[in-house]
Order: structure tokens, then sequence, then C-alpha cells
């Protein structure tokens, strides 16, 4: 894991700097991590909530994203991340196999970056993402093991968001990126499949969770318009909490149904907030 990075990282126990022992991380009171073989270092505490996307998810996405057909969606996030950054740590939370993390470093060739997930199959791929980023497995919900003021740009890509600990890492001048469904993503997938609807009221909860500590700096929505194979299409799907709730059998019925190319719309909301509480509502 690169220097740069270690350096933002704090132990989960007891708050104390973290540095290199051996093949593991270790603080000054002697709390001790192992690094996995693949490169990621598990600083969860206790056993999380949830163990986060399991393998076959974590295949399906990193086959959709190699695939190139959320190309735009990476590329407008690329190009917001360019304009946002003004020094510090680059960090994911909720990466998955950090794709994202790593189209941002490349675009920033000073930056160094972190990706943070819970799940240990995600970990695998974002240890190996790119050279400038290192990878701690970690649940969100029970804070992050990082510095106050250690970071200087957060992704948060479809991925839990912890409104206080993402306020209390984050330097003055840092931004927080989100990005969420928006309502009519894969509209037509969703109604055609039975797929999970997209909640009407998630951009309000957002804005509720996050209106104390964040200004909203700006806000934009991104479509890709997708032309899939069916077997694209149902990768499409395996990487959505929706493959839990559709049987396959079942799915690749109602795929059989569908003529060639299978037509659906991405739709997202991009948004940019800075640290500071926002102004009250009239």
């Amino acid at each position: 894991m690169p220097g740069a990075v270690v350096e933002a990282l704090v132990c989960p126990h007891c708050g104390g700097g973290l540095r290199p022992v051996g093949g593991a991380l270790g603080c000054a009171l002697g709390h001790s991590f192992d690094a996995a073989r693949q490169g990621y270092v598990n600083l969860t505490v206790g056993r999380p909530p949830t163990a986060g996307d399991d393998r076959e998810m974590v295949r399906a996405r990193g086959e959709f994203f190699g695939a190139g057909h959320y190309a735009p969606l990476t590329a407008r996030l690329v190009e917001t991340a360019r304009a946002s950054w003004t020094g510090g740590l680059v960090v994911d939370a909720g990466a998955g196999t950090g794709h994202h993390l790593a189209a941002v470093l490349d675009a920033l060739p000073g930056a160094y970056g972190l990706a943070v997930d819970v799940s240990r199959y995600a970990l695998r791929r974002a240890a190996r993402a790119h050279p400038r980023a290192g990878a701690v497995g970690c649940d969100v919900w029970r804070g992050l093991p990082l510095g106050t003021g250690t970071v200087g740009l957060l992704l948060n890509v479809f991925a839990p968001r912890n409104g206080p600990e993402f306020a209390r890492v984050l330097r003055p001048g840092g931004a927080l990126l989100v990005v969420t469904p928006a309502p009519s993503h894969l509209a037509e997938l969703r109604r055609d499949l039975g797929l999970i609807a997209v909640d009407p009221r998630k951009e309000e909860r957002l804005a509720a969770k996050l209106q104390t500590r964040f200004t909203l700096e700006r806000s934009e929505e991104v479509a890709v318009a997708l032309r899939l194979t069916r077997a694209e299409a149902a990768v499409l799907v395996e990487m959505t909490p929706s493959a839990r709730h559709v049987a396959p059998d079942l799915l690749r019925a109602r795929l059989g149904a569908r003529p060639e190319p299978v037509e659906t719309t991405a739709a997202f909301r991009l948004s940019v907030y800075r640290p500071g509480e926002s102004a009250p509502r009239p």
C-alpha cells in the first residue's frame, strides 16, 4: 500500500496512526492488522451488518464496467473530480472493484487514492485497481479509519453515505461527489423484468442526510443510452440488488422474450457537495 495512503489511516480501535509492521499495519498500542495476500487490509471492527456484494455481483460489475457500458458516467465523474480536487487523498467510499477510483487517479497524476468497501470480493479487485491506490475493509456506518481532515476528494457511487464521517475526514476545501440512480434509471428493464424500483424519494432523503454538514454546490443528471445483447443485459441485472430478488430461471425467461438489442437508459444524478452547513430552507 502506498506510504501516502498509510499516513492517512488510523487504528479503528484506538484512533492512533498506523505504520507498516512487516506484512501488516500496526499502531503504537500494539493493534495489528494483517494484509491479505491480494493486497488489502481489513480494518473492520466487529462483524459488519452485511457482507456487501457477493462474488457473482462483483464479477458482473467488473465485466460490465470493463466492457465500457458506463463509460459516459465514468468520464463525467472524472471531469467533475478534476474540477473539484484541490489536493489531498482521494477516497472512494463503497468502491466496489475500484473502477471509478482508478479512472479518477489516472486524471490526477499527483493524487493517491484509497478504496473502502465491506465486501472482501470487491476489495480483492480494488487492491489491484491502481498503483497509487490502497484498499481497506471497513463498514462505513461504523466510521472511517482515516484521520480528521485527511481527505481532499471523497467519491460515493451507489453506496451508503455516512454524513458525519464524510464531513469529519474531508479537509477544508474538499469535495464530496455523490452518484445516485435517477428515478428513470433502467426503467425499461425494471418494467419488463420485474426488477426493484428506484425509490422516488431517494434524492430527498440524500439531501436531508447531508444538508446539516454539507452545502450542495451543483447537481446534474447523466443519461446513458444502452443497447445490449441479452447476455449483457443479464450481467447488468446480476451486478445490482435485483439479482437477489429475481430467480435466475425467471430472469432468463423474461430476457428471452425481449428482442435484441435490449434497449434501456441508465440515468444517474451526480452531485457535488462541500463541507459546511447548508443555508436553512425557507
